[in-house]
């Protein structure tokens, strides 16, 4: 399981996010800079124990209303090949030196991980303790027929947030799609749980819980699967 170090990040997460945050498509910053907050979030173990994954969310209150965001990251000691433009900024740590904090929807690992999450091959970890499953975060995958992840063929964000078109090795005997779409939302509390296009009904989730800026608990979907195969044949008729 994943350590967790009381250490220092320089610059931190939040001032990395800060500048990176209003460039992506889904942001709603509309040409503010934003005033972010830590508002809750999970970590996931990497099998290989390389690379760190966290599922960070954060509060901005720049506008009139604020706005809670869900973040994937990733954490490496050197640079992903071919990922530069998910690149969100380097950092040096305390205890591990320079980090590479990635985009993690771009990220093989993050994305094979959240699968497994949903599946039940992958248990959740508290945010900022180590050794410590966090039993608040739920995973679920209905049908048959998904096994592993084998890769991701497109990354695609929008206003509502991130599709990941991703692959898995079919189940045995299962004549099953061996392609999904993992919709990775984004704005917590407002559109998550849209649907792409023509989708069907959904496979399997990821559900949490974050803090809202009164200290209440809200809950809700930070990621939702469907079959790529019945999506594409819906919007094809």
């Amino acid at each position: 399981m994943a350590v967790i170090h009381r250490t220092t990040l320089t610059p931190n997460k939040l001032e990395l996010l800060s500048t990176w945050l209003p460039t992506q498509p889904w942001s709603r910053c509309e040409g503010r800079e934003p005033v972010l907050a830590k508002a809750g979030g999970f970590r996931l173990d990497d099998p290989e124990a390389a690379v760190g994954i966290e599922f960070m969310v954060v509060t901005d209150s720049s506008g009139d209303q604020p706005l809670t965001y869900h973040v994937p990251l990733t954490y490496r000691g050197a640079p992903l090949d071919g990922a530069g433009q998910a690149l969100i900024g380097t950092a040096e740590h305390g205890v591990l030196g320079r980090r590479w904090v990635y985009d993690g929807t771009h990220d093989p690992v993050l994305v094979a991980q959240l699968l497994a999450l949903m599946t039940g091959g992958a248990e959740p970890q508290a945010q900022s303790l180590s050794d410590t499953p966090d039993p608040t975060v739920t995973g679920h995958f209905a049908p048959a027929g998904h096994g592993p992840l084998t890769g991701t063929t497109a990354v695609t964000n929008g206003p509502h947030g991130t599709d990941l078109l991703v692959r898995t090795s079919a189940a045995v005997g299962s004549a099953a799609s061996a392609d999904l779409t993992i919709r990775v939302n984004r704005v917590l509390g407002s559109d998550a749980g849209d649907a792409p296009a023509s989708a069907a009904e959904p496979l399997g989730h990821v559900t949490a819980n974050w803090l809202l800026p009164d200290g209440t608990t809200a809950r809700g979907l930070f990621a939702v699967a469907y079959d790529a195969a019945r999506a594409d044949s819906d919007q094809a008729r």
